[in-house]
């Protein structure tokens, strides 16, 4: 699953490993969500989306919009 964590991650100067700590995850766990490896629980993902305060959709792309981001 696509996503822009590391893009978001970065506009506020964050390492994964702060990211990590802000969520209650490792920094591996970070990497892996970033790169596509690891798709993040449920909770997680709100935990994320809270943390930027977006929507799950804003930050996650699973494919099937149709590719309709503004």
């Amino acid at each position: 699953m696509k996503n822009r964590l590391k893009v978001l991650r970065a506009e506020r100067d964050w390492s994964q490993a702060e990211l990590g700590a802000r969520l209650d995850v490792s920094r591996q766990a970070v990497n892996a969500i970033e790169t596509g490896k690891y798709d993040p629980s449920l909770p997680l993902a709100f935990r994320i989306a809270r943390l930027f305060g977006m929507t799950i959709e804003e930050i996650f792309d699973d494919g099937c919009d149709g590719g309709s981001h503004g």
